[in-house]
């Protein structure tokens, strides 16, 4: 189905800021469908066809009614003579109404016909549609419901409705179903819906509603302040405790500019509130569990470091020093973790502790650099790879720069794509040994590479001399992406 800015550009004459305003309409028109029990169709002249043509540009089926048309009728084109009301309407700049024999559906049927105006030109005719049929006494929720309507139809007439700066209407929004209220020009309640009473109830308020001021029924004072100053819509929930929250949705009515009323529309949105709060408390819990991690593995970090001081024996302090590195870097994974809002982090956040640490471990002046941002991953997978990216480069600064060289220069490039990630490591120090086999290698370092890169992350991993133009040695990572 073609959207609204699509029909606009392509078959009539209508500019942007026409489109914009039309745009509004059919973002808040659900009520009016609701109030009015009938099919509201959105209808504007085809350029280019000498008046005689008219294209559907929108269309909306009440929630409190049955509808007219099973089928969908925006995008579809209709002659001026098939739809005289409307023609009328546009012509004159009148609400008119009237019996018309519809050609699709086949039914005789009642049409209103308002007029569209914008900045003082008529632009497109909203018709409300309904079939004719045996008539019958309405009731007082028929009758205030109808009445409000005609009065937003006069508006849309008069160019006033829908608001310029209204907030949009979200799948959240009340609709007329969900319980409203109507108010006079002093902001007095003159009619509740049931719903709405029961709405109420829950708030728990049972005294009379009619003749109440929002401000006696829990809204706040300001919210008729804003509503009689600005004349703008307003929407303002209402709590009681966290068991009970009601949204509501404040529509000024307008006679000649001046506030002559309101409907207020409200929806109970207990349960998705407190779905929020269980959330929000979820996400607190699981960042704060990250946190507890992250200082545990800095004690544990913290413990070795102290354990390191007092062994003598250099092979054993540099083993403690290696196992204290690898513990640190997990740990900033979980520090991320704890200062974000999802189990997810950036790569390159991950990564640039790491380098800064690496630098500074080196015997001889050692710079390294990361160029690219890589992915978001989830935690796990970014725990694995930042304890195999500490490996690299620490094999890099130490075994690449030897106490006897002049230092260098590691590169940590992070390409990615939907589907890999691929780290590369390179460095321009003395290479590698000769005959250099990496399957044959003993060193922790190199098996926790291997099995973290071909175990847990289903990685391929080679080290390899660089390029003849460069010098030193490249290690290679790829890993699959889910």
């Amino acid at each position: 189905m073609a959207s609204l800015n699509d029909i606009v550009r392509r078959h009539t004459d209508l500019g942007p800021d026409d489109g914009e305003h039309l745009r509004r309409l059919l973002g808040s028109w659900g009520p009016l469908a609701d109030l009015c029990f009938a099919d509201l169709l959105l209808f504007a002249p085809v350029k280019g066809a000498q008046g005689n043509k008219l294209v559907s540009l929108g269309q909306i089926r009440p929630t409190t009614s049955q509808t007219m048309y099973r089928d969908d009728q925006i995008g579809l084109f209709v002659t001026m003579e098939g739809r005289p009301m409307v023609a009328l309407a546009y012509e004159t700049g009148e609400i008119v109404e009237g019996e018309v024999d519809l050609s699709a559906p086949k039914i005789r049927a009642r049409v209103q016909a308002i007029p569209v105006r914008h900045e003082g030109r008529v632009i497109a005719v909203v018709t409300r549609e309904t079939t004719k049929i045996g008539h019958r006494s309405l009731g007082d929720l028929e009758l205030a419901y109808l009445n409000v309507f005609e009065r937003l139809a006069q508006m849309i007439s008069e160019g006033t409705f829908p608001f310029h700066f209204e907030d949009s209407v979200t799948e959240v929004s009340p609709r007329v179903g969900d319980g409203a209220l109507i108010l006079n020009k002093h902001v007095a309640v003159v009619y509740s819906s049931p719903n709405a009473v029961s709405a109420f109830h829950r708030l728990g308020f049972h005294g009379a509603i009619s003749g109440r001021k929002l401000e006696d029924l829990g809204f706040r004072p300001e919210t008729a302040q804003t509503l009689v100053t600005l004349k703008v819509p307003v929407v303002e929930e209402i709590e009681r405790g966290d068991s009970v929250t009601i949204l509501a949705r404040i529509v000024p009515l307008l006679r000649s500019g001046e506030l002559d009323g309101a409907l207020v529309l409200m929806r109970d949105v207990s349960e998705l509130r407190s779905q929020e709060r269980l959330l929000v408390s979820m996400d607190a819990t699981i960042r704060e569990i990250h946190h507890r991690v992250k200082n545990n593995l800095q004690t544990v970090s913290s413990l070795l470091r102290l354990q390191g001081r007092r062994v003598v024996a250099v092979e054993a302090k540099a083993a403690i020093t290696e196992a204290e590195r690898r513990i640190a870097a997990i740990a900033r994974v979980h520090e991320m973790l704890s200062r974000g809002t999802g189990d997810d982090v950036l790569f390159a956040d991950v990564v640039r502790p790491i380098l800064d640490t690496a630098e500074s471990a080196g015997i001889v002046p050692v710079r390294v650099n990361m160029v690219g941002e890589g992915p978001v991953l989830p935690a796990t997978k970014a725990s694995s790879l930042a304890v195999v990216v500490n490996e690299l480069v620490q094999n890099a600064v130490e075994h690449g720069f030897p106490a006897d060289s002049d230092g260098g220069t590691v590169t940590v490039e992070l390409v990615y794509s939907s589907t890999r990630l691929t780290i590369r490591v390179h460095d321009d120090g003395v290479g590698l040994p000769p005959g250099f086999d990496i399957d044959k290698q003993t060193g922790l370092g190199l098996t926790i590479i291997n099995t973290l890169a071909k175990s847990e992350l289903g990685g391929e991993l080679a080290i390899r001399p660089a390029a003849t133009e460069q010098s030193g040695t490249v290690a290679e990572l790829s890993v699959r992406l889910e």
